[in-house]
């Protein structure tokens, strides 16, 4: 699994950075066939975002969440994605 962690308008610290790395840890445990995940944080006025792209078996997924906080921006994103793993595995099982 490949990760690239990005900021926009903002210095992602080593904090940040394993902040990110430990939330996204979780992701693995739904689908071992992630191949690459792209994470950008931003800074626009006083909303802190993050959104990432994860592409899993030819299919990509996409979330973002925004918040007064970084963190509980990176917190809500990796819940949404969360969720969309949760269904798209559900969905390939279903299929079989």
């Amino acid at each position: 699994m490949q990760v690239t962690i990005s900021g926009h308008h903002v210095d992602v610290t080593e904090a940040i950075h394993q902040h990110i790395e430990s939330k996204l840890e979780r992701l693995t445990h739904h689908n071992d066939l992630i191949t690459t995940i792209n994470v950008t944080v931003s800074v626009e006025k006083q909303a802190q975002k993050a959104e990432a792209n994860i592409h899993v078996n030819g299919k990509d997924i996409f979330a973002e969440a925004e918040a007064d906080d970084l963190y509980t921006a990176i917190d809500a994103m990796t819940d949404k994605l969360d969720r969309q793993l949760i269904k798209h595995k559900e969905k390939l099982r279903s299929h079989r």
